[in-house]
């Protein structure tokens, strides 16, 4: 019995000393975890006024506002080919450019189109020039809109879309993962497309609130006339019967067309008819 003792405490002493060495045993390694995606930084406020310590991003009072106008006049004028180089003319010496033009028609019916920008503070000026041009001014409409609102809540977005593109490239700088780059570049391609989107919005309205736009529309002093004449013009009456001759000359023409063309079922008609009549004298 005494020579099992120590044998008998080895074992008690191992039985003790294994659960403790196995808890001690080193972890594994942790596998490598992809650097997190930023989100996107909130929107920062900003004061367009020096000293504004409100943050907010509504614009101040002493702020210049945004405003695009635009125009509309219908003019009757003596030639409306020359009345639109004219206007054409106009819009380049006042440093502006044409939109569009069109020409539609012929002699007493043609109509013309004309769109022109001009410089905002030669607006009114442009206006005045065009009615200058005209026989009259058969109607006249002007409109603008305050974008000002507008324009500063782009330029929050754009500031809030490079911070966010800031972000992304320090995350990439860091990035060592193939699969993490990748995913890196594709979002910060979606933020350089935002940016580039609303920094076009910007320039559209910074470009249309400087530059005018003046649409006119044209026609001739004949056609504009009314109906009931206030005088009596010789020239007028003398064309009008000459429209008569020619219209009654073509409706003479065309029943001659006509009665050619079926000059083969009238003819046997009439025919017929003859014979029959006399043939009845004879009985």
């Amino acid at each position: 019995m005494k020579k099992l003792l120590p044998v008998i405490t080895a074992i008690l002493i191992l039985v003790l000393v294994a659960p403790v060495a196995c808890a001690k045993a080193p972890e594994s390694a942790p596998a490598f975890a992809p650097p997190p995606m930023p989100a996107p930084a909130p929107a920062p406020r900003i004061s367009l006024e020096k000293g504004d310590s409100s943050g907010s991003a509504l614009p101040t009072v002493n702020e210049e506002r945004m405003i695009v106008r635009n125009g509309d006049i219908s003019l009757v004028v003596k030639d409306v080919l020359e009345a639109r180089d004219a206007i054409a003319r106009l819009a380049v010496s006042l440093d502006g450019y044409v939109v569009s033009s069109s020409i539609a028609g012929e002699e007493e019916g043609m109509r013309g189109n004309i769109a022109i920008r001009v410089p905002d503070n030669k607006f009114e000026e442009a206006l005045s020039e065009f009615r200058n041009l005209a026989v009259r001014v058969r109607s006249e409409s002007t409109g603008s809109r305050d974008v000002t609102e507008e324009y500063v809540d782009l330029k929050s977005r754009l500031k809030n879309a490079e911070a966010t593109e800031s972000q992304y490239l320090e995350v990439l700088e860091k990035a060592t993962d193939v699969e993490d780059i990748l995913r890196v570049y594709e979002r910060l391609s979606q933020v350089r497309r935002e940016i580039e989107q609303v920094k076009g919005q910007m320039q559209y309205l910074e470009r249309t609130s400087s530059m005018s736009l003046i649409s006119v529309s044209l026609m001739p002093e004949v056609s504009a006339k009314p109906v009931i004449s206030a005088g009596w013009s010789a020239l007028e009456i003398l064309k009008s019967a000459v429209r008569g001759i020619v219209t009654f000359g073509q409706w003479l023409v065309t029943l001659a067309i006509w009665l050619v063309i079926f000059s083969p079922i009238w003819g046997a008609v009439a025919g017929f008819i003859y014979w029959r009549r006399r043939k009845r004298k004879a009985a």
